[in-house]
């Protein structure tokens, strides 16, 4: 966006979870708003009706009719469905990609705006000085300049050409509009400043990849907590808190799969611990795991705090303790930790179990005789959805005019992501694969230690516009293999490692140790190539090509086509590394043996086609078994219990002959069993308690089918004893840096040596937000509760008295308190007469409009604002509404969208968005979607062209 573009002046505005806050003068502009708005909305006044009608219906879309568009050369069809959902009929490709961009821009602008504004780290020059933070961390990252980098010298000639139409198209509708007429938003806007849209760039659509690579960017977050619990919890304890995955009870993806002639060979030797470079444990799958952390960690504990060798050896995660890295380490993670949740809310939540859901069923098992394949991505809960639901038609597919395609999209970028054409259909989850690694950097005046010399860094400027005030110039430093110092972003960062306990072959620290990224994003890619290629795939070897482009964000991808093969394949740029010990924690810069060595080969890559099994399941879990693959991929998976949920329905369904139908795939998305209540509520059952009432809301969970429904009272009280069973063993023993901002204890004093033996207590309150606290209750908290069952005399289960609430001394006491404080806070925020509970009552969604929606004027977020729904389901189940439970129980993520296509009939194929196709506020197809999604239903989803005519509502024609 050219520099006269920028706003002026600030807004009571908000983007995430940051508020833009501005002075009185603006607060009373931003107020007269609101009071139009409502007054419109009421029909009081003369002057708010004519404010509604001229700005509130002005930036509506037109969807009948026609309209000139200069740049098309013949005329495109338009035509929404009851829902607005637009199918787009074209006879070349670029009038496709143009029509698309504008069509988009029509539902969705003010959405695009904002995102390209984020990824570029601009938000300031919308929303005023709040936002500066995280600007300036985003412009370390540089997104938009990857993003650029990729334009010019990676993708290749076609996209390009598609990029430019589209942008072209987006900037046809900008034309001649003012702020008012794109977008209510824009108005509120206008009221106190007068920024004004630039045009749109074919990089501004490449950049939103990044965006949602940096929210699918692996096990990041669990580097930054492992090292944050060091400075309050030992080895064995964050051993315990991070088990081994469970392989022998949760089933990896790819079970009969080939990978290469490299695989086979490694299948057939002996070398598993060596060639995975994850130590000698070969107890399974399981062994080689725990025994690879471990060793991992033990050696980056070692260079951070000299704890290492005695934590090399405690397996799994005992290596995460050992990330002792001290306090000084602490600060620095706490300090990156500090910025990374500023970021705003589109980019995502990145707690443990946030995932998706996807599987196949070949035609051997359905009614159809045809493949059946599901998906449902978990994203943050948005408004808008971050999905955009349309159909890309060539009216004849040739060489000239080369797609039908239909499916979800980004409101932004051209193409499809997810979804399917005449011959296949695709579907993504996140790998979870470790593509970032986080590094601690010796940093002098004359820039970073490596191998026993100083380098210079690279450096750059940035200048940062902000409305109605300063601009800001930056410095971003990087190293010379291209990572950004992190820790130059803020104040916290800057004191890397003064308490920081090293070994004596670290260097001196000096004024501390500095904290720098390694990212596969942050490297110029091909994924935008991919989106292409996959939306006009037409069987398995075009598929495994695209996949093959597609680097980040690393995603599981399913297939299945019309000729009956079903299929998986990972794609991504999956890096590997020399040293044992990278990937799990901050590993030591100034030692090229943890430098990356170079990225699997796609042709390594794990995949599956046709498994006599006859269906592929992928929902976050490990994706193979370490013991049959010769590359370390990640330690930090899902824990699978959704998978495996997903497994077992499959099989319960085919075991006796059964088929599978469409609904029935619908039926399995909407699942809501607990599998941590399968284990806990025989126990509970069994715990004697004296207080009446107490009894009562006991007596809830007898006979219950462990099944979280909204209208259930045993899921209300089962899932409030499970979050006060965590915040008793758990919560309240860990460090503050990981604890509910706010919630405050008193703890036993601890220096940089640990523990102070002087029963010196002090008060410590949390510092994250209660979406990103822990423990958050997800399927690895599943794992940790579980393996300390048979410990029932643990120190985990040891609570102190409270109140009059008893003291905890075994695993039995502690359910015992957690059952009496869940009945208690459930009588104080559902009432005393425990017939009126309900899991839906607690367990809310909101949807938020992701800027003046967010901490604006509390009339404006209603005016912009939807919710609360009641919803089923819960965390780690299929149903996955995730809720974190060191929170609260409202709901922070959600199937995103959910779709199943029926490749016997794609016009029986089925979908739904979280909210509707359109962004404007008022209009008929802004959540209009949403109440459907909550019961759980799907709309048809036509496909032929015979099909989209006849659920036809609105035609538009745009004309040359």
């Amino acid at each position: 966006m050219p520099p006269n573009t920028t706003a002026t002046t600030g807004d009571t505005a908000t983007t995430g979870a940051t508020s833009v806050k501005s002075g009185r003068k603006k607060g009373r502009k931003a107020r007269l708003v609101v009071l139009v708005l409502v007054l419109a909305l009421i029909g009081g006044v003369a002057y708010g009706a004519y404010w509604s009608i001229s700005t509130v219906r002005a930036s509506f879309p037109q969807t009948t009719g026609s309209i000139k568009l200069d740049g098309l050369s013949g005329p495109v069809d338009v035509k929404r469905d009851g829902y607005g959902i637009p199918q787009i009929y074209a006879s070349s490709d670029e009038d496709l990609f143009m029509a698309q961009g504008y069509v988009q821009a029509q539902d969705r602008f003010y959405e695009m705006d904002v995102r390209r504004h984020m990824t570029s780290g601009r938000l300031s020059e919308m929303f005023g000085k709040s936002q500066v933070t995280n600007d300036e961390f985003l412009r370390t990252l540089g997104w938009d300049r990857v993003a650029q980098q990729e334009y010019d010298h990676k993708l290749s000639p076609a996209t390009k050409k598609y990029l430019q139409a589209y942008a072209k198209g987006v900037n046809a509708y900008l034309r001649g509009k003012d702020g008012k007429d794109i977008s209510l938003e824009y108005a509120a806007l206008g009221f106190s400043n007068d920024y004004k849209p630039g045009e749109w760039t074919p990089v501004d659509s490449v950049s939103w990849l990044k965006a949602m690579a940096w929210d699918l960017r692996g096990n990041m977050q669990d580097e930054i907590d492992r090292a944050l619990m060091t400075s309050r919890l030992g080895p064995q304890q964050i051993q315990d808190l991070y088990p081994a995955y469970p392989y022998g009870r949760h089933k990896p993806i790819v079970q009969e799969g080939q990978y290469s002639e490299l695989t086979r060979a490694f299948q057939q030797g002996d070398g598993t611990g060596s060639a995975q470079g994850t130590g000698s444990g070969t107890a399974g799958g399981t062994g080689t795991t725990a025994g690879g952390t471990g060793t991992a960690q033990g050696t980056a504990g070692g260079t951070g705090s000299g704890t290492g060798s005695s934590q090399g050896t405690t397996g799994a995660t005992g290596s995460s303790a050992s990330a002792g890295t001290g306090s000084g380490l602490t600060s620095q993670l706490g300090g990156l930790y500090k910025v990374l949740d500023g970021l705003p809310a589109a980019v995502g939540v990145n707690g443990q179990g946030i995932g998706s859901n996807s599987w196949v069923v070949g035609g051997k098992y359905t009614i159809t005789g045809k493949p059946l394949l599901a998906n449902d991505p978990h994203l943050s809960a948005s408004l808008p959805s971050v999905w955009y639901q349309m159909g890309l038609h060539c009216r004849t597919v040739s060489s000239k005019c080369q797609y039908d395609v239909t499916g979800y999209t980004f409101a932004g970028m051209p193409g499809v992501i997810i979804g399917h054409n005449g011959k296949i259909a695709w579907g993504m989850t996140n790998s979870g694969v470790d593509v970032t690694d986080l590094y601690l950097e010796k940093v002098s005046a004359n820039g970073y230690l490596y191998d026993g010399k100083v380098r210079p860094f690279k450096t750059r400027e940035e200048t940062i516009g902000v409305a109605g005030g300063q601009s800001k110039t930056i410095v971003v430093r990087q190293t010379q293999d291209g990572m950004p110092l992190l820790s130059d972003r803020d104040d916290e960062l800057v004191q890397v490692g003064r308490k920081a306990s090293v070994d004596t072959s670290a260097p001196d620290r000096g004024d501390g140790y500095g904290i720098a990224l390694r990212w596969t994003a942050l490297d110029p890619g091909t994924s935008m190539d991919a989106v292409f290629a996959l939306d006009k795939a037409g069987d398995w070897n075009d598929f495994r090509a695209a996949a093959a482009q597609f680097d980040v964000p690393s995603q599981n991808l399913i297939y299945a086509d019309t000729d009956n093969h079903i299929g998986y394949t990972l794609p991504g740029k999956i890096p590997t590394r020399s040293a044992k010990d990278a990937g799990a924690l901050p590993v030591p810069g100034w030692e090229s043996k943890y430098r990356w060595t170079g990225f699997i080969k796609p042709d390594e890559l794990p995949y599956e086609y046709d498994p006599k099994r006859g269906y592929i399941v992928t929902a976050n879990q490990a994706v193979v078994d370490p013991g049959k693959y010769p590359y370390t991929l990640t330690t930090d998976w899902g824990y699978g219990a959704r998978s495996q949920r997903i497994t077992d329905l499959i099989e319960s369904k085919i075991g006796d002959g059964g088929k599978i139908s469409t609904d029935d795939m619908r039926q399995m998305q909407l699942d809501n069993s607990s599998e941590i209540a399968k284990l806990l509520v025989p126990k509970l059952l069994k715990i004697n308690l004296n207080d009446p009432k107490v009894r009562q809301a006991q007596k809830l969970l007898e006979g219950w089918d462990y099944t979280q429904d909204a209208d259930s009272g045993a899921a209300a009280y089962f899932n409030a004893v499970w979050r006060n069973v965590l915040k008793l063993a758990f919560g309240n023993k860990l460090p503050k840096e990981v604890r509910v901002k706010g919630q405050c204890l008193w703890v036993d004093k601890i220096d940089s040596t640990g523990p102070v033996d002087d029963d010196t207590k002090v008060r410590e309150c949390g510092q994250r937000d209660a979406d990103q606290a822990q423990p958050d209750g997800g399927d690895r908290w599943f794992e940790v509760v579980r393996t300390l069952m048979d410990k029932p005399d643990s120190d985990w289960w040891k609570a102190p008295r409270s109140g009059t609430r008893p003291a905890a001394n075994n695993r039995d006491q502690l359910f015992a308190r957690a059952m009496i404080d869940a009945r208690w806070e459930l009588t104080a925020k559902l009432g005393k007469d425990i017939d009126t509970w309900s899991w839906g009552r607690l367990h809310r969604l909101f949807l938020k409009n992701q800027t003046l929606g967010t901490e604006g004027p509390k009339v404006l977020q209603y005016v912009l604002n939807r919710g609360p729904w009641k919803l089923s389901g819960g965390e780690a189940t299929v149903n996955a509404s995730g809720w974190n439970a060191a929170g609260g129980y409202n709901v922070v993520w959600v199937p995103s969208m959910r779709m199943v296509a029926n490749l016997a009939d794609l016009d029986k194929s089925k979908w739904i968005n979280l909210s509707g196709a359109s962004g404007h506020a008022f209009s008929a197809h802004y959540t209009d979607q949403t109440g459907k999604w909550a019961k759980g239903e799907l709309l048809p989803w036509s496909f032929t062209a015979k099909a989209v005519d006849k659920s036809t509502s609105d035609t538009l024609v745009l004309e040359p």
